[in-house]
């Protein structure tokens, strides 16, 4: 092995060790915390298994030449096989490398938009109405909303509430806000993996949170069963944000969004810390402060 590195340049190898090292440490960050890393594992061990089996029995003989035929076609077909099973993980990979800004360049949202969704979120909170609102940033949601129906209506305080009133025919489902204007309401979004949430969590964050996996825009919930305002964004979930802070929560989002390549988590914003276990010490409040489960289960 030395003897063979050492018929190359010296800077030569360390250059390609490096360029190594700084590939295989960015395909560990992407996929550290996710579903993902179980099977990067799996593979890994596999594949080594399998090598080392190869090698030892056709070490010095020609035998088991069908074997080594068949793992030298594994290994062929193993970047094929690598792009199937991976196929989420690398969306995603790809849809946050398109969202990345060249030289700090991006598109800005007026500054009354965060106060006009934050006086609509109160309203919709206090009377605990469900909601789930997305707001597009450098990604666009054409396709979702060419499902939708389109409004095209100059955002207020007052449309969105109307939107989300009991019994409108659009309140089971998403809306979607670009710039100052309400674009499509009654917007199906597409749904978090099963094991992604906690099973507490209901198909309005469980809609949020896949949305957010697959695009850049800041998504808000507020819970039917107990007026909780949560925010996601870039698959993470920061549930039952303060009512009197949501709007400073929401402009910081806007302005400095999340840059971060996270996997999913929930964080209560109450305490900064993830949301615990199901069990409660507390067995007679759990109904009260768990998000909506069963009212939304129109948006599956």
């Amino acid at each position: 092995m030395l003897e063979y590195l050492g018929s190359y340049p010296l800077y030569q190898v360390i250059l390609e060790m490096a360029v190594l090292w700084i590939c295989v440490y960015f395909v560990f960050r992407f996929v550290q915390g996710t579903r993902a890393a179980g099977a990067v594992k799996g593979f890994a061990i596999v594949l080594v298994v399998f090598t080392l089996i190869i090698r030892v029995m056709t070490r010095d003989s020609d035998a088991f030449g069908r074997l080594n035929f068949i793992y030298s076609q594994f290994l062929g077909l193993l970047a094929i096989l690598l792009v199937v099973v991976f196929q989420p993980e690398l969306r995603q990979a790809f849809i946050r490398l398109g969202q990345a800004r060249l030289f700090g360049v991006g598109r800005g949202l007026g500054s009354s938009i965060p106060e006009t969704i934050a006086t609509a979120v109160t309203f919709l909170s206090k009377s605990q109405f469900g909601a789930i609102i997305a707001i597009e940033r450098e990604v666009k949601l054409g396709g979702l909303v060419e499902r939708g129906q389109t409004l095209n209506a100059e955002l207020s305080a007052s449309l969105i509430e109307s939107i989300f009133w009991p019994n409108s025919p659009l309140h089971d489902l998403g809306v979607v806000i670009r710039g100052s204007q309400i674009i499509a309401a009654g917007v199906q979004f597409p749904l978090a993996e099963e094991g992604v949430l906690p099973s507490r969590y209901g198909s309005r964050h469980r809609a949020a949170v896949g949305l957010s996996m697959d695009s850049d825009a800041v998504i808000v919930i507020v819970s039917e069963e107990n007026g909780a305002v949560s925010l996601a964004e870039r698959g993470q979930l920061t549930y039952d944000i303060p009512r009197e802070e949501f709007e400073a929560v929401l402009r910081t989002r806007l302005v400095t969004p999340s840059t971060e390549e996270a996997p999913t988590t929930v964080t209560d914003s109450k305490d900064d810390s993830p949301e615990q276990d199901l069990t409660d010490a507390n067995p007679s409040t759990d109904q009260q402060n768990s998000p909506e489960k069963d009212h939304d289960d129109q948006l599956a």
